[in-house]
């Protein structure tokens, strides 16, 4: 089974739980997914574009590797610092070489919806967002 949202859906959502505009856009590969971010250097507004990439899916986490530069992989780091004070924070676990665990087991709802259905791919097209699901035996 398949749920498929769009880029503009899941914009939207960001912006309405976090108050911040991510502009997400096909990355040119089936996993990968591009992320455009306003940063403020220098009295100056700036994007800039950061490369996710969905690197395996298994047993209810997520490993995703992402892609910018160095000072995008600093300013990265620091978000995550800051997103582990947040609801939602205990799913995020930074790995090593640029890589971020989702451990969606660790929030409750997620951990819920996991007792029912097995997670098997997420990937992306010109306009959607793919996730791919089987429902676990009754």
């Amino acid at each position: 089974m398949e749920i498929r949202l769009t880029y503009q859906e899941i914009s939207e959502l960001i912006e309405k739980k976090a108050g911040r505009s991510l502009p997400i856009f096909y990355g040119g590969d089936p996993h990968t997914v591009r992320v455009s971010y306003d940063v403020n250097v220098l009295f100056k507004s700036a994007s800039v574009g950061l490369d996710l990439t969905v690197e395996d899916v298994s047993d209810g986490n997520i490993t995703i590797s992402y892609n910018g530069g160095m000072g995008i992989d600093f300013m990265v780091k620091q978000a995550i610092g800051m997103a582990k004070n947040r609801p939602g924070g205990e799913l995020i676990e930074p790995l090593d070489g640029n890589r971020i665990l989702l451990a969606l087991s660790k929030n409750q709802q997620a951990g819920s919806l996991l007792d029912h259905v097995t997670l098997r791919d997420i990937r992306f097209d010109e306009q959607y967002a793919i996730i791919d699901f089987v429902p676990k035996a009754l």
